[in-house]
This record gives C-alpha cells, sequence and structure tokens, in this order.
C-alpha cells in the first residue's frame, strides 16, 4: 500500500517525461496513462521502465490508451470489431505491464448511453477480465460520469454477474461528478475495489491537488477503506489545473502518508 502519482496530473506532456516528473515530484509508485501508438513500442516503454527502476519508483497501474474510444472498439453493436480489438489494440496493454511490472489495468467502458445492452457488455468485460486474469493481470472496471460505470448500482449488478474476478477502480471525484457521496459509494461496491484514485474537492470546484484548500476527510476515507480490509494503492489523479506546481504535490503525497502511518499503517 502506497499513496502514489498518476502521470495524467501532467498531460499533455508526454507519457515519459510526465513520468520523470512523477518520480522527480518524490513518487514511489504510479500509475502510466498511455496516450500515443507510438508508446507501445517495445523500447520506447523498456525506456520507462528504466526511469522508474534507476528512481526506484514502482509502477502499480497502467490506463488504457483510448478510454473514450473504448465504447467504439470494444463495447458498440458491430460485434466483430470487439473479437478484433481484443487481441490487438487492448491485449498489447499487457506486453507494456509486464515490461513495466504493473499489475492493475484502467478502463473507462462504454459511455452512456451505449448501443449494446447491460448483460452484453457484462459479457465482453468478463472476457476482458479472463484475458487479463491468464497473464496474471487485473482488468479493473472505473466509476466515470457520463459512462454507464458512474451508476454504483448497475456496478453492482455487474459484479453479481461476472462474478469473484470482477474488480474496480474507484476514483473520489468520478464519484462526486456523479452526485454521489464517496462514502457512500464505498459502502456499496468495496468488496470489489482493489485500486484508488484520489483528489480533493470543495463547495466551488472538484479535482485539485490534496491537502491544500478542500474539505475531503481523507483520513476518515483511509480509515473506512481500511476497515474494509483495502490493501491497494491511494494515486493522485489530477489534471494540469488541479495544481500550481509539483511541491504542492510532493507536499501532498507526504501529509496524506501521514495519515495512512497515524492508522498503522506503516509506508
Amino acid at each position: 500500500m502506497d499513496i502514489g502519482l498518476s502521470s495524467a496530473c501532467f498531460y499533455p506532456l508526454e507519457t515519459e517525461k510526465s513520468v520523470v516528473r512523477a518520480c522527480e515530484a518524490g513518487a514511489k509508485t504510479i500509475e502510466i496513462f498511455m496516450n500515443a501508438h507510438s508508446e507501445f513500442q517495445p523500447e520506447f516503454v523498456k525506456n520507462m521502465a528504466e526511469i522508474c527502476k534507476s528512481n526506484g519508483v514502482r509502477v502499480a497501474s497502467v490506463h488504457t490508451m483510448g478510454s473514450f474510444t473504448e465504447s467504439f472498439h470494444l463495447f458498440s453493436s458491430y460485434k466483430r470489431r470487439f473479437f478484433e480489438a481484443k487481441d490487438t489494440s487492448f491485449k498489447r496493454h499487457f506486453d507494456v505491464m509486464h515490461t513495466l511490472g504493473a499489475e492493475i489495468l484502467v478502463m473507462h467502458g462504454i459511455k452512456k448511453p451505449g448501443s449494446i445492452s447491460d448483460e452484453e457488455y457484462f459479457e465482453r468485460f468478463g472476457e476482458l477480465i479472463r484475458m487479463g486474469k491468464a497473464e496474471g493481470l487485473k482488468v479493473c472496471q472505473e466509476n466515470v460520469v457520463h459512462y454507464r460505470s458512474e451508476s454504483p448500482e448497475l456496478l453492482m449488478r455487474m459484479g453479481e454477474y461476472i462474478g469473484d474476478d470482477f474488480n474496480m477502480v474507484f476514483d473520489i471525484k468520478q464519484s462526486i461528478r456523479t452526485g454521489i457521496d464517496p462514502f457512500v459509494f464505498a459502502e456499496k461496491l468495496h468488496k470489489y475495489i482493489r485500486h484508488i484514485h484520489i483528489s480533493d474537492h470543495n463547495s466551488e470546484k472538484d479535482c485539485f491537488v490534496p491537502c491544500k484548500d478542500g474539505t475531503f476527510d481523507f483520513k476518515r476515507f483511509f480509515k473506512t477503506m481500511l476497515d474494509y480490509g483495502y490493501k491497494g494503492n491511494f494515486i493522485v489523479e489530477l489534471y494540469e489545473n488541479g495544481y500550481d506546481n509539483d511541491e504542492e504535490l510532493t507536499i501532498a503525497m507526504r501529509e496524506l502518508k501521514n495519515y495512512l502511518n497515524s492508522l498503522h499503517c506503516v509506508l
């Protein structure tokens, strides 16, 4: 368990440069968001792995490239495209993960309203999960506003349909944007949550650096998740307008680690 940083915090800076920035900010655990086809080239991925290794940084997770196009390639009514994409543009993420040492693949899934039934969506996502499991990897559904996964009720049905192999990434800001209290969301779905994206918010805005101007009770949240038996990482995921400088990211990670340590979770 660790407090980490997503390369998404530095977008649209190129991915490898974002990894360097995350290392320089003091992160020891990171998530890498893939952003271009060229970034799947073996030498490119090996270079990112070397950057991480030389800085003592662990890659916990990878975020799919083209999360906005998953609906078209994997979850449209044209089923042939699913069979083609799952063995090409989707599966290539596994090679990246093996090289980087990552275990978790983050996916947005189908955008609302979508052109297939929920059952068909569950079936296809379940097949992607089984593909990952065969390689020792976890393919995870993230809760995302304007996607079917914004609904806790749908995610609960998805978990019941897929069974024990269903895994989730829980994103605090996405829960806020959906209008659902993150604590309520976690209460309903904690048994499926394997990875968490964190950010802060207040009554005026969301998705900004923790431990600054926000009101979210991270101490309570950490304790709640630990009481549920959560053993994964907490990854700070922001956009470039969510903080003023990299030092704020460093301070946030340090303060959040102190919160966890106060709960006798030594990092």
